[in-house]
């Protein structure tokens, strides 16, 4: 299993929550740095996925500082709950949805993705970004997912991938693995939070490997679309 702190005991659900908690305060320019901004172009097209769906209820897992619950409201959905087990993120989101004047449609509350508080069939749709390579134990997170949402609703990752093409593989892999860290580390003060990104990205089933986790947590109509030459994937299904 990929962990940040590889000299702590501590789990890895308490490690992640740790790593956010430290990164918080410097996380959103880090994520414009670090991809070019072209992580905006990927919420946008996952939420124009889900508006054809029409939701009214909306879970946004491992919502960070709340960009993909933002972004959420655009699928016509009039009540978004984001959760997160990072208190600092949490804050610097709540902050953010303050500032847009969005409390009445946007609650940001801390919760564990794989123990969600929210009874069965309670959401017409959840979006997790960037979340479930997180997970402690991906499956369960899956399944309390499956459990939450409502019989003919809708699921959406977006999760990074590891690129397939010769050349762009290559650079990708270059950049990724020594780049990266090293602005990762200047900007957060946080070294092991972008040594680990990369090999949390690494590790994670994605492609048809994830579709088979999700099928087999009961999610079906599945469909995987790849985003700029495979750096990510937009991960579809339905309940």
């Amino acid at each position: 299993m990929v962990i940040p702190y590889k000299d702590q005991k501590a789990a890895k659900k308490e490690q992640v929550a740790e790593m956010f908690d430290n990164i918080s305060p410097r996380y959103d320019l880090l994520n414009r740095i670090l991809s070019l901004g072209i992580d905006k172009g990927w919420r946008k097209k996952a939420v124009k996925l889900l508006k054809k769906e029409n939701p009214q209820t909306l879970l946004d897992i491992a919502t960070g500082t709340g960009d993909f619950a933002i972004e959420g409201l655009k699928s016509g959905a009039s009540k978004i709950i984001g959760v997160d087990i990072s208190e600092g993120m949490l804050q610097v989101g709540k902050e953010k949805i303050k500032k847009l004047g969005l409390e009445g449609k946007i609650e940001l509350k801390k919760g564990d993705s794989e123990n969600l508080e929210f009874k069965d069939n309670t959401f017409d749709a959840i979006t997790v970004a960037f979340g479930v390579r997180n997970f402690e134990n991906l499956e369960k997170g899956l399944a309390e997912m499956h459990r939450v949402i409502k019989t003919g609703g809708t699921v959406v990752i977006l999760e990074f991938s590891n690129p397939q093409t010769f050349p762009f593989k290559n650079i990708y892999n270059f950049y990724f693995r020594h780049i990266l860290p090293f602005v990762g580390k200047v900007i957060s003060k946080d070294k092991s939070a972008y040594t680990y990104l990369p090999e949390s990205v690494n590790a994670f089933p994605d492609g048809k490997n994830f579709l088979n986790i999700l099928e087999k947590t009961g999610f079906k109509s599945l469909q995987c679309i790849p985003l700029t030459f495979g750096i990510s994937s937009i991960y579809l299904g339905k309940k």
